[in-house]
């Protein structure tokens, strides 16, 4: 969540609508699971109420197949 606000603050956002977020393969957590958490985290912050967007890698030779990474936030200037 840190990341994500001072990525939003950087581009000089008000809060963030949407985060689009990959999964790898053997990263153990399923989308439902990291929606659970990061709806938590995200209370009374920058993107509290912000859209997620799964990428859900099921490779499990894929380099980033422990990975969890966010490919982007969509920020709202307004």
């Amino acid at each position: 969540m840190r990341k994500i606000d001072v990525i939003a603050r950087e581009q000089g956002a008000r809060r963030v609508v949407g985060v689009k977020v990959r999964l790898g393969a053997l990263s153990n957590i399923s989308p439902a699971h990291f929606r659970e958490h990061f709806e938590a985290a995200a209370t009374g912050t920058i993107a509290e109420a912000a859209r997620l967007d799964f990428e859900a890698l099921r490779d499990e030779q894929d380099p980033y197949a422990q990975d969890t990474e966010r490919r982007s936030a969509s920020p709202n200037k307004s």
